[in-house]
């Protein structure tokens, strides 16, 4: 869990490198599996750092990525907060559909609603699915969630920060959201 948390970090502030990536995931496979959630969820979380970096050359990874995450859902699906099923979720409607083999957009979307539903305080859960739904080029389904996002942006890490900024001016900029104020 070390390993993941100090990469999640560095990526965080932007100062992580491919072969930072490359060397956690080698680490922690390397480990044996102690049949935990952590160790899944590390083991899924870490093939889809490194898949982010290599596109589509990444299909392996993105397998162990559903694998991993599917083992730590059923080890433990409360695991921090729910984040196997935010990857999963994240996963299935970003990802080519040839790669994965349990899941696809319809349910990718299913898992962030019922993710939001449980825990709508938690704009990082609110962010992805804003941007499952404009991948999906849904622009008004993720409006509402962009908007529970931007209040809470200096709550977020600073990729996620990065990832709300993005999507929000793909969107059409904060004023064309026409977020109301509660």
């Amino acid at each position: 869990m070390a390993v993941y948390d100090a990469l999640e970090d560095a990526i965080a502030n932007g100062v992580d490198s491919e072969q930072q990536r490359v060397d956690a995931l080698a680490r922690v496979e390397r480990a044996p599996d102690d049949s935990s959630a952590g160790y899944a969820f590390v083991r899924a979380a870490l093939n889809g750092r490194v898949a982010e970096l290599r596109g589509a050359n990444a299909g392996r990874l993105v397998t162990e990525a559903e694998g991993w995450a599917l083992k730590s859902l059923e080890r433990n699906p409360a695991f921090r907060e729910g984040a196997a099923t935010q990857m999963l979720g994240s996963l299935y409607v970003m990802a080519p559909a040839r790669l994965l083999e349990h899941g696809d957009s319809e349910k990718g979307l299913e898992m962030l609603e019922a993710l939001v539903k449980s825990q709508p305080d938690q704009p990082q859960y609110r962010l992805r699915l804003a941007q499952a739904y404009l991948h999906l080029g849904d622009d008004a389904a993720a409006t509402p969630h962009l908007c529970a996002a931007l209040p809470a942006r200096s709550t977020l890490r600073g990729d996620e920060q990065k990832l709300l900024d993005k999507l929000v001016a793909e969107a059409g900029g904060a004023p064309a959201l026409a977020c109301q104020e509660s």
